[in-house]
């Protein structure tokens, strides 16, 4: 059988005028990935990123420390099936509605740094309503077509494998969310309570032969944790 690694990217720069940039802890918990996966003797046969950059900067990080340790390492391949859903384009849709029963919503979100727990809960109200279908149809990728985005681009990367290579794709949160919910049949609302526990550069592994997919790990956080150092624990 063969292995997906499942890597959400390093912690973004959240509250910064462009999210899209890793922090320094993003950076160092990248690096701490791949310093980790060689400690571990993981040899990457392929590596797939979304066009993302705080996905692209994780994967080239990792790889860098991976190779940095003597492990050779694949280039790194691009597929924009494993973007992000558009959580801007969420909360852009389904503000208006929030408004009546949380007059606080916009100066929390518009401030999310220094809210961070209510940004969450409200963030999270709105991801429900947008996987529920519950906004105008007004271009907003929805649910469903986020869903088949991800699934074509998880069978691209399964009918171009080998029988027993090991793939890395460095991906983001939600994306996992709907790899999960496709693999394990698990409802949209129990792959968002899982999403909501997946810190950055997490690993989790699937095994796989021809397009059957079933979970092996979630959400590892050992290269992390064994650093111990509690910063480097981040959830957005």
């Amino acid at each position: 059988m063969g292995n997906l690694y499942l890597i959400r990217h390093g912690q973004a720069s959240f509250g910064a005028e462009d999210y899209d940039v890793l922090s320094p802890v993003g950076v160092r918990q990248s690096q701490a990935l791949g310093e980790h996966l060689a400690q571990l003797g993981v040899r990457l046969d392929r590596c797939v990123a979304g066009n993302l950059r705080r996905q692209q900067d994780t994967a080239r990080l990792a790889l860098e420390a991976l190779h940095a340790s003597g492990c050779p390492v694949p280039a790194v391949e691009t597929d924009a099936a494993f973007n992000e859903f558009d959580a801007d384009g969420v909360i852009r849709a389904l503000l208006p509605g929030l408004l009546p029963d949380e007059p606080d919503a916009l100066h929390i979100l518009r401030n999310g740094a220094q809210h961070r727990s209510e940004f969450q809960r409200l963030f999270a109200l709105m991801v429900q309503r947008w996987y529920e279908g519950e906004h105008a149809d007004d271009g907003l990728e929805t649910w469903q077509a986020f869903t088949t985005r991800v699934r074509d681009g998880l069978h691209r990367v399964l009918d171009g494998a080998a029988g027993s290579e090991n793939i890395a794709i460095f991906t983001s949160g939600g994306t996992i969310a709907a790899l999960l919910h496709l693999v394990t049949r698990i409802t949209p609302g129990q792959a968002f309570a899982l999403n909501w526990q997946i810190i950055n550069t997490s690993l989790s592994q699937l095994k796989f032969r021809g397009r059957d997919v079933a979970l092996a790990s979630f959400n590892s956080q050992a290269h992390v944790q064994l650093l111990k150092a509690p910063e480097l624990v981040t959830y957005r």
